[in-house]
């Protein structure tokens, strides 16, 4: 009689743990199927991008190539490099160079801010705050022709007009302009930053100031030397956003330094539908391609995409773990 029972209870022990290995497998492998089925999405368009970029000209539109080229050639890659880096090298270290100096300032500044607005106690705090999201949420283009009269008729507070025989100055045009949005917090998507920063400074404990306090550290001293060093994961995390943001910006860009080397502007200013005879000539002339399509020109834009997205890549490699991991730092999660 109690071998039956102990049968009995070894048989429903073994299928209560079947069900439950069944049902952990399948979800399991569900969350696999979900992961890999976004991952092909996600990458997809790069991938189709291969036999586009690399295949011959004459091969493009060929039906029978899919994924691999049936002659491996660069000609597009060349192209795209001579229309989109007409500096060479050069022109890709300056769009970069650019992106990290408007990244700097952005996070310097944000920081500050987001700091002021998360600890000190001010009049008119959560005014400013809701100033802060307002302009993060409002279009940019409703602000765009304040902000460009005021660098057209540049002047700081009248002060121009008063101390100088040149009165007010032009700034269109001129790299500075994006410099001092980036200071005044209107740069791109920096309202955004400044609220992170706000959000992480809130959730540092109040003890870190009043020992900085006891220990006879000033507000800016605890600001720098306390702060600061424990808001290295929003910091890196919001550097990452502006530097992408920064080189890839085509709005400010266009409207306020027209005339910059910025390779986000060459490809956009490149690759329009007036300049496709120019840069299918130009294949015919520079490579000696007897025969051009259409799809050439597409062939050379997406080589140009690619070429533009080598900064970014880079960054997401090195900084992606860290950016996932500090998004639950930043107030955005939990």
């Amino acid at each position: 009689m109690k071998n039956k029972q102990y049968t009995q209870a070894d048989a429903s022990l073994a299928l209560y743990l079947f069900r439950k290995k069944s049902k952990k497998g399948a979800s399991r492998f569900f969350s696999m199927v979900l992961i890999l089925g976004l991952c092909f999405t996600i990458i997809y368009p790069i991938l189709s991008l291969v036999p586009t970029i690399f295949s011959t000209i004459e091969d493009l539109g060929n039906p029978n190539v899919i994924w691999i080229p049936e002659e491996f050639s660069a000609v597009s890659f060349k192209a795209a490099v001579r229309l989109v880096m007409p500096q060479g090298i050069m022109t890709m270290v300056r769009s970069v160079l650019y992106a990290v100096g408007i990244m700097i300032v952005q996070v310097f500044f944000s920081a500050m801010v987001g700091y002021s607005l998360a600890r000190v106690k001010f009049w008119g705090r959560g005014l400013v705050f809701g100033m802060v999201i307002l302009v993060f949420l409002i279009p940019r283009q409703s602000l765009l022709l304040a902000q460009y009269i005021s660098f057209v008729h540049f002047d700081v507070m009248g002060l121009m007009k008063l101390f100088t025989t040149a009165g007010e100055v032009n700034l269109i045009n001129n790299p500075i302009v994006l410099v001092l949005l980036a200071i005044f917090g209107f740069g791109v998507n920096q309202s955004l930053f400044i609220f992170l920063f706000s959000q992480f400074f809130k959730n540092i404990p109040k003890e870190l100031e009043e020992a900085s306090l006891i220990d006879g550290c000033g507000f800016y001293r605890t600001y720098f030397r306390i702060m600061l060093p424990n808001a290295v994961p929003i910091i890196s995390t919001v550097a990452i956003l502006s530097f992408v943001w920064n080189y890839g910006d085509t709005y400010y860009t266009n409207y306020f330094n027209p005339s910059g080397s910025y390779m986000s502007t060459l490809l956009s200013s490149t690759f329009i539908s007036a300049n496709k005879d120019y840069i299918l000539n130009a294949l015919t002339t520079w490579f000696d391609v007897p025969v051009v399509s259409d799809m050439a020109f597409d062939a050379v834009k997406q080589a140009g995409v690619l070429i533009f997205l080598i900064p970014l890549l880079i960054v997401y490699l090195i900084g992606q773990r860290r950016l996932v991991e500090n998004m639950e730092n930043s107030g955005l999660v939990g």
